[in-house]
């Protein structure tokens, strides 16, 4: 059976905010500490891997980040650059056919032509063959825009697929496609907080990718789990109605243990939706009041996914 650490491919998407930057973080290590060469890309975003890996930031191109671990923030316009080069195999036919503004603005004009740029060249980071013939990395992670552009960056080559007349733009499409489609290959992980909105959010985003593209979530992860401190009956003894002046001490006190109470409850049910709703497995990942800071929390959120 395939498991999280088999795949070539990950897309780690989610609702903003919820931690993806991190999780992709934590993945590449829990990858890189099995021996694996991982590329973490980011899209043409303000990247948080340069302070979680406590690197210079990043650019463009491919630098090494930690051991085993390589990471890029992806321009699209760079890589539409890139693309059209490795087709046309030719810098001054490239200029004479792409470099006017007539053109740049036909790209930023066509819905989903940037985004492919981005997913297409992590794709091609993943089955690129190196000299000996042997891809360069063994696996990829595509730290996805947030839950709609993410799912609508998913739909773009399958979009190529269906309208694009054959030539070379649908031949990559259609390579891309199905290996995303392939759940031995590529997995979709996604991203949550045990929360209301972000669990509904998930749902949602589970089922369109399962229903309407076909393709495959390996893993969810809710991130910001906090421990509990009650018990359920201890909950609901807390959270049931008082009459209590908060301003005097054991007010305070009480205000304070009904706040996480709720606060508990809240989770609670979310992880028991999740549990109830989706099949797929799930790692969960505690809340660090301080934040994620840098490579010593990382590398603590990557055992989570032994």
């Amino acid at each position: 059976m395939t498991t999280l650490h088999d795949r070539r491919f990950y897309f780690v998407t989610g609702k903003g905010g919820v931690g993806k930057t991190t999780v992709a973080s934590a993945l590449a290590l829990s990858l890189a500490a099995r021996g694996k060469r991982v590329l973490i890309c980011a899209c043409n975003a303000k990247e948080r891997f340069s302070s979680l890996f406590e690197a210079p930031p990043l650019g463009h191109d491919v630098v090494a980040v930690a051991e085993n671990v390589w990471a890029a923030n992806i321009d699209p316009a760079r890589a539409m650059e890139e693309y059209g080069l490795m087709i046309l195999r030719s810098r001054t036919v490239y200029r004479a056919v792409f470099d006017n503004r007539y053109v740049r603005s036909f790209f930023r004009a066509t819905p989903g032509l940037y985004e492919w740029a981005m997913l297409g060249k992590a794709w091609f980071h993943a089955v690129e063959p190196s000299p000996d013939g042997a891809p360069p990395y063994d696996a990829v992670i595509l730290d996805a825009p947030a839950t709609g552009h993410g799912l609508d960056m998913l739909r773009v080559p399958k979009v190529i697929v269906d309208v694009v007349p054959p030539g070379i733009l649908r031949r990559d499409a259609e390579r891309a496609w199905e290996m995303f489609r392939d759940e031995r290959q590529t997995g979709v992980v996604i991203v949550t907080l045990p929360e209301d909105m972000p669990v509904n959010e998930t749902l949602e985003l589970s089922q369109a990718l399962t229903s309407e593209l076909g393709l495959h979530v390996s893993e969810v992860v809710v991130n910001g789990m906090i421990p509990p401190l009650f018990s359920a009956p201890e909950r609901a003894s807390l959270l049931a109605p008082r009459d209590v002046t908060e301003g005097t001490p054991g007010g305070v006190a009480v205000a304070a243990g009904a706040r996480r109470a709720l606060r508990e409850r809240i989770q609670a049910e979310a992880i028991a939706r999740l549990g109830r709703e989706l099949s797929a497995p799930k790692t969960y990942v505690p809340l660090y009041f301080g934040g994620v800071n840098g490579l010593g929390e990382v590398r603590e959120i990557a055992r989570r996914f032994a």
